[in-house]
């Protein structure tokens, strides 16, 4: 079984250190231009180079994206951007154009090369043809079975390593390549600026009725004909491993901290006790679920991973999200008296009770004793998001521990 790497995705310095700290073996993140999530907040050439130290200086690797489908206008800027990359360190970067990779492959010779799943990569030829021109990894379609990628593996050379997705968003189109967005909005999905109009409602207009609008059914349950389940593969460590992947990748660059923390917690604790056996990741099964639970979610699916996905992969009652947990805040220190010092991400007050996750896998439910700004003044309620606050919770707090409250259903 080869040594699998659990591969997290950061939109900002804070999630990807909250990513080091709860179990990734590696992150991926973009800088300010090349790479395909333009709403992300993506990183500063000063802030990739602080996190990459962060990283390194905890045995974790830092990969950014390039992966944008190049124009020409593009080219010039994209060689620039790889000069100014020598100095800040990365392990490798993640591309999808052969353009692209061929200034890469110049520019910055000794680095490893990864191609994206944008690049549609669904056979053993694939592979092949990107390994004879230097690249070290190559992610696959999400079109792929778990039988497909084991022909890949056996069809490869060994030091090819392969890069699958076992978590996150579904996309409509092939591996990404949407047009939807730049068709409806002008916003290019393949230069990283997708507005996502495959969560969008829709209806049909008939051609001698214009303006009466007519709800698209596949059945009487709704209308969200592209609304894809996300996909959630961690109740299939076993067979994941045996496939001979080498890197298990989430998506979700633009996601919260909690949400990162959340996943990578579960992923990391799931392939750990596979590892040690399988009882043990059997014991934890329903831990995995749990946890997993409560980030922000669509309904899951296994995607193509045994087999193409038929009606019940999509959701047809609604487009939102599940959201059963809020995220309050990472602690960014603790002061002599036990406080932990936040910044507020959303309404909590005195008294309530919320749950403190740790990145050892621990989460202590505990009452919210008290909360002081940053001027010392006590106050019994944080309706303002961002703010600075010392919160006192009764329980030992260690920084990085992230504050969430479980949301009732009346709230």
């Amino acid at each position: 079984m080869r040594k699998t790497e659990l591969l997290i995705p950061a939109g900002s310095l804070d999630v990807l250190k909250t990513a080091v700290v709860y179990g990734a073996d590696a992150v991926y993140i973009g800088g300010e231009a090349f790479g395909l999530r333009a709403k992300a907040h993506n990183f500063s050439l000063q802030e990739m180079k602080k996190g990459i130290e962060f990283a390194h200086g905890r045995g974790v690797k830092v990969y950014v994206t390039a992966n944008i489908l190049a124009h020409n206008q593009d080219l010039k800027g994209v060689e620039e951007y790889f000069r100014e990359l020598k100095d800040v360190g990365p392990d490798a970067l993640i591309i999808s154009d052969p353009g692209i990779f061929s200034i890469a492959r110049r520019v910055l010779p000794d680095m490893d090369l990864h191609i994206s799943t944008q690049a549609n990569n669904t056979n053993y030829g694939t592979y092949r043809f990107w390994h004879d021109l230097g690249a070290k990894r190559v992610v696959s379609a999400r079109e792929l079975s778990l039988k497909e990628i084991g022909d890949i593996r056996r069809n490869i050379p060994d030091d090819m390593e392969i890069e699958t997705f076992v978590h996150g968003a579904m996309c409509i189109s092939y591996s990404g390549r949407c047009l939807l967005s730049n068709f409806f909005t002008g916003r290019d999905a393949n230069q990283g600026a997708c507005t996502h109009p495959c969560r969008w409602k829709y209806a049909l207009v008939e051609e001698t009725r214009p303006g009466e609008y007519l709800p698209v059914y596949e059945n009487d349950r709704g209308t969200f004909i592209f609304n894809s389940k996300d996909l959630c593969m961690v109740e299939h460590m076993p067979e994941l491993l045996e496939a001979g992947i080498d890197s298990f990748k989430v998506e979700g660059r633009m996601k919260t901290a909690l949400y990162v923390a959340t996943v990578a917690r579960a992923y990391r604790k799931a392939i750990d006790d596979c590892r040690k056996g399988i009882q043990a990741y059997r014991d934890n099964l329903e831990w995995y679920k749990e946890e997993i639970g409560k980030c922000t979610n669509r309904e899951f699916t296994t995607g193509f991973f045994f087999g193409k996905p038929g009606s019940d992969a999509q959701i047809y009652k609604s487009s939102t999200y599940v959201k059963n947990y809020t995220y309050l805040g990472t602690i960014e220190k603790v002061d002599q008296r036990g406080f932990g010092r936040i910044q507020q991400k959303n309404k909590f007050s005195v008294g309530e009770i919320i749950e403190v996750m740790k990145p050892d896998g621990r989460n202590l439910q505990t009452e919210v004793k008290g909360l002081w700004n940053e001027e010392g003044i006590r106050q019994e309620s944080a309706p303002h998001a961002r703010q600075i606050l010392d919160v006192e919770l009764g329980v030992p707090l260690e920084e990085f521990d992230i504050l969430r409250r479980k949301e009732d259903e009346g709230r």
